[in-house]
């Protein structure tokens, strides 16, 4: 979770070294252990260490090899095929990266697996390469201004560059009054600032500025096994080299619910540690409501922390209130956030950075493990009958019962009776905005039907590769939430989901079948076999009911916000008669009012004329 960032000055011009020292320091608060920077005439990196790894106590960044420079933040796995490749024996990942550019050159991110955003200086190239990893963990954002290029991995350190401009985006905000967050992957709230999108690489000279991708989600796997044991025997070992990879620590905190995802990650961790050190310190983080909502997440959880033996510590949020914290500066975010608890989540994380600076989430299994009604669909409409009896009757051999067939939705979208979410046209948003940015049309764009691309996982295929996933990375980042933790995801090694595509939907997507066969005798029961559920109920409307928020209904407006909504047409959002979906989207231009209203400049101040342009 190192901080990363650089400025190029395509015109020659020197780079002033106190600028580039003061958005280092910016970044302090996510690398701890060390700052550095390096300067090279027009060019310069500056770089935070954190460290998280045994190996990483050797590191030191930025890196240099036969006058290629590097600054990377980066996790990178699958390490010993990598250096079988390349016949030599790196200690660190950032110097794995710079030995596979001097092997394969800007092809390098074909040979990459992890987590990763890094810049990579050729000096005899005159060259700037970077990449952002495969699924967008890590972020990366660049501005170029002028004759100058800057990019970090911390949106707000950008902003202390005095070309960078405090324009604001008006389509990213109003993607987020919409839909809740920025539906670009290519841009930022901020006019000037860019992000470079998951599976991406830039490439910069004197010339031009080159962005192309590097990688798509795979179609085209196909595995079939004679025995269905080979299917979760796979499955096991592929999991274990994901969670393997993220760990090389014996410190490890876990956000634990009690739902299959987490636990099956927590149950692993908890085996692959104990195998390989005397002594570690693994730690289930889980909130937990008691009153406010009737929640079961404290059972299950602590079911399963007495079985695998670890400890368990709970952050109770029944008393939490509605944007409880916003004026403090902690919370404040460097993009507006639809989340008017989000004092629970950044507490949540706290509590895992202060036990460890490495967190595993069972984020990402939803999606890759998701069922596939268009599968079985598929094969009744195409008559192939043999792949369906025997889906079927595998299904039926370890559940007892009939597997559902998703059929009564795909019948609707055959027939064209299924229709997508209408506009739902907030009467406070300014016309000027609508009528400029065609919003009605933007919204029917973004969430009509995607298409049916993958041949037998089209729904894990589509969710896997929703705008929604970077955007949900980029929050736990350190860079976002302030804290010292990097928080890894092993559902979504590249190896496991590749395997989890390729395999026969039915029956192990019914129900995350293949989890639950993997995890018999290892989880409890009473988890094992746990229907899916969601939150069992909506903490947010739940506090909407209660007199004490009444308060919300009466918020003040700052200046800025008129640009964007015209404050008196808010509908009320507190009160017994309230509509959930609505309350949501009546709420988003208060949580817009309490970004604008923390939003502060941070500006480098020049005291005296500098040898650079802008």
């Amino acid at each position: 979770m190192s901080g990363i960032v650089g400025i190029i000055n395509r015109n020659g011009q020197p780079i002033n070294p106190d600028l580039l020292q003061r958005m280092t320091d910016f970044m302090s608060y996510r690398g701890p252990d060390s700052q550095q920077i390096w300067v090279n005439g027009n060019v310069g990196f500056g770089h935070t260490m954190l460290r998280t790894t045994k190996a990483s106590l050797e590191e030191k960044q930025p890196f240099n090899l036969d006058g290629i420079w590097i600054t990377a933040d980066a996790r990178i796995d699958g390490r010993e095929e990598l250096i079988e490749k390349l016949k030599i024996n790196p200690v660190t990942d950032v110097e794995l990266i710079l030995r596979a550019y001097q092997v394969w050159g800007e092809d390098c991110v074909q040979y990459l697996l992890g987590d990763f955003a890094f810049a990579i200086w050729d000096e005899r190239e005159q060259k700037l390469f970077c990449a952002r990893d495969h699924f967008g963990v890590k972020p990366f954002y660049y501005a170029e201004v002028g004759n100058c290029l800057i990019f970090s991995n911390t949106l707000n350190c950008l902003r202390i560059h005095p070309g960078v401009s405090d324009e604001l985006n008006e389509r990213a905000i109003a993607d987020f009054i919409l839909f809740g967050y920025n539906q670009e992957l290519t841009t930022t709230t901020f006019a000037n600032i860019q992000r470079l999108p998951p599976a991406h690489c830039l490439t910069w000279s004197k010339e031009k500025l080159q962005i192309k991708r590097y990688w798509t989600l795979p179609t085209d796997g196909f595995i079939r096994y004679k025995k269905a044991e080979d299917y979760v025997e796979k499955f096991k070992e592929l999991l274990e080299q994901a969670v393997n990879d993220r760990l090389r620590t014996n410190r490890v905190s876990i956000g634990m619910t009690g739902g299959l995802d987490s636990t099956t990650i927590a149950a692993t961790t908890r085996e692959l540690l104990s195998k390989q050190f005397d002594s570690f310190d693994l730690r289930a983080f889980t909130i937990v409501y008691d009153r406010l909502i009737p929640d079961r997440e404290r059972y299950y959880s602590k079911l399963v922390a007495e079985t695998l033996g670890i400890p368990i510590q709970y952050l109770v949020a029944d008393e939490y209130k509605l944007f409880e914290g916003w004026e403090k500066p902690e919370l404040h975010q460097p993009e507006p956030m639809a989340n008017p608890l989000l004092a629970i989540s950044l507490d949540h994380i706290k509590q895992m950075a202060d036990h460890s600076r490495v967190a595993l989430k069972g984020s990402g299994g939803d999606p890759i493990l998701y069922p596939s009604g268009s599968y079985f669909f598929t094969l009744l409409k195409s008559l192939r009958w043999g792949e369906l009896l025997t889906a079927v009757g595998w299904y039926f051999r370890t559940n007892r019962r009939l597997p559902p067939v998703g059929l009564r939705t795909q019948l609707k979208r055959s027939l064209k009776l299924w229709h997508p979410k209408p506009y739902p046209n907030p009467k406070w948003l300014h016309p000027e905005l609508v009528t400029r940015l065609d919003l009605p049309a933007r919204w029917d764009k973004l969430v009509q039907e995607r298409l049916m691309v993958h041949p037998t996982r089209s729904e894990a295929y589509q969710t896997l590769t929703s705008s929604n996933w970077p955007c949900l990375f980029e929050f736990f980042d350190p860079g976002v939430t302030g804290y010292p933790v990097e928080i890894r995801y092993p559902f979504l090694d590249l190896r496991l989901v590749d395997y989890l595509l390729a395999i026969p939907p039915i029956p192990w997507f019914v129900h995350k079948e293949l989890v639950r066969v993997a995890m018999q005798g290892i989880l409890p029961e009473e988890v094992r076999l746990r229907p899916k559920t969601t939150l069992a109920g909506d903490p947010v409307y739940e506090l909407l009911q209660q007199p004490a928020t009444k308060w919300i209904d009466q918020f003040e407006s700052v200046p800025d916000l008129a640009k964007y909504v015209n404050r008196d047409m808010i509908t009320p959002v507190s009160g017994m008669n309230v509509n959930a979906y609505e309350a949501w989207i009546n709420l988003r231009p208060i949580c817009l009012n309490y970004w604008l209203k923390n939003l502060k400049p941070v500006k480098y101040q020049l005291e005296k004329e500098v040898c650079y342009e802008i």
